[in-house]
């Protein structure tokens, strides 16, 4: 729902400027305007191991979540459809790091209906890029119309990589694989430009059959390098994103025993970057001494962190924010750790990164809900993101909080509605508090009023 919507706005709500003075300080609560609290609100339960959620481009309404065992449910409006929209249980091996692991929408999916899955096997658990057809029935897809693209043999259960997405700009098909698996990347592939494990890889979908090499890719001629290579030297990308305002790629890259990583390539790059590993891992060396990662040849992360006392981590790759609903939140990058479910952000502006901070507490759920285990973030056609927790089979949004204005130690509608009560001078209970009727009692609502306060669209 945009803010810039006056024919919606109800006569009543022309209270003058004092009054839109009351309601910004009910929901800022005297905090500095640059300030940016954020909340979760639970927008669907009840999923299996769920691993990735996007929606289709220019797609409001709907929202696919995939789960590790095969299946690909729609939420429509918030509302789990009861019918998958494709399960290929059977062509799946899953279990461990195995599984359906990634899905992506052809760039023109509304003309053409194609979107790209990737998988583990069954039974031999080599990697499967693979197209489908939506059917007559948006909703449901063709099973039978299943073209493989790619099939990459794994010599190990884990280390499988799994993200799909298609470049903003290039609408090539980007699609990140694992180093094959084990300790310390036995059989050398991620450095070894003849192997398509530890790569990112770049193909093109829509000028030949199954795929065309794009002619730019870095290693395109050479003798002793796969031409699908976009860029090399990765452990296990666990989700990467493109931020969908500059074309910039950010990569989750998990690390060994000793560090987790953020790896950024720039909308300019023309590919062929080392991210090096099996030499560094994060900033150090294989292990986490020195700092090979900032050897030359090398392109070292933007950022990476520790194992504290030898515990294990995973880190998983997220979106940077470019959604309307938390106005100041745009251009911070999100991203989590499987094990801890800790959660952070911060901006980078192609030379540092800045504001940092541990998001955890905040997008806490209210009252007993837990966010226990980060598999993906996620992110809707209009740039809002969402948080998937893996072992508690949830989905949260990332929202802006209002505060807890009555003191019930619950940030909710309640709350809300006395903020537009304040900017109407109404007691509770007497205004509707659903002003944009979205049916969804929030921010927007707030902001509507302190906008029709302030003469302003």
């Amino acid at each position: 729902m945009s803010l810039s919507a006056p024919n919606t706005m109800p006569p009543r709500l022309l209270p003058g400027i004092s009054m839109a003075v009351v309601a910004i300080s009910l929901l800022l609560g005297s905090k500095p305007s640059a300030a940016v609290t954020l909340t979760t609100r639970l927008i669907a339960s009840g999923f299996e191991t769920p691993l990735f959620l996007v929606s289709p481009p220019g797609d409001p309404s709907r929202m696919f979540v995939v789960e590790q065992d095969a299946r690909i449910w729609i939420l429509r409006d918030g509302i789990r459809l009861p019918t998958p929209f494709l399960d290929i249980d059977l062509k799946v091996r899953t279990g461990g790091e195995q599984g359906l692991l990634g899905l992506a929408f052809h760039p023109n999916y509304e003309e053409n209906g194609f979107f790209y899955v990737n998988y583990t096997r069954n039974p031999d658990g080599a990697t499967v890029i693979e197209r489908y057809n939506a059917s007559a029935d948006a909703d449901v897809a063709q099973p039978e119309s299943a073209v493989i693209l790619l099939i990459v043999s794994q010599p190990f259960a884990n280390h499988n990589g799994g993200m799909l997405a298609f470049g903003p700009s290039d609408g090539y098909l980007y699609i990140g694989m694992g180093d094959g698996g084990w300790r310390d990347d036995p059989g050398g592939r991620a450095q070894n430009l003849n192997d398509l494990l530890g790569k990112l890889l770049r193909i093109d979908v829509n000028s030949a059959a199954p795929y065309a090499i794009p002619p730019d890719n870095p290693f395109v001629g050479r003798a002793d390098a796969r031409p699908e290579i976009w860029a090399y030297g990765v452990r296990n990308p666990w989700r990467f994103a493109f931020d969908r305002a500059n074309g910039d790629l950010y990569v989750g890259d998990v690390g060994q025993d000793a560090r987790e990583e953020v790896d950024f390539q720039p909308a300019s790059s023309a590919g062929g970057e080392n991210y090096g590993w099996d030499i560094a891992e994060g900033f150090a060396c294989l292990g986490g001494t020195g700092a090979c990662g900032t050897m030359p040849g090398l392109t070292p992360p933007i950022h990476d962190y520790s194992h504290p006392g030898g515990a294990s981590r995973s880190v998983t790759g997220g979106y940077v924010y470019r959604g309307s609903r938390i106005p100041g939140l745009g251009g911070t990058y999100f991203f989590a750790d499987f094990m801890t479910g800790e959660i952070w952000s911060f901006r980078y502006l192609g030379d540092a990164v800045t504001d940092f901070q541990d998001r955890t507490h905040e997008l806490d759920p209210a009252g007993e809900l837990s966010i226990q285990n980060v598999s993906s973030f996620g992110e809707d056609a209009s740039g809002e993101l969402y948080i998937l927790d893996y072992t508690g089979g949830r989905i949260f949004q990332i929202a802006p909080s209002i505060g807890d204005l009555n003191g019930d130690g619950t940030a909710d509608a309640v709350d809300v509605q006395l903020v537009i009560n304040g900017a109407l001078g109404l007691a509770i209970g007497e205004a509707d508090a659903d002003i944009d009727g979205d049916t969804d009692i929030d921010a927007v609502d707030v902001q509507l009023v302190i906008n029709a306060a302030l003469g302003i669209l």
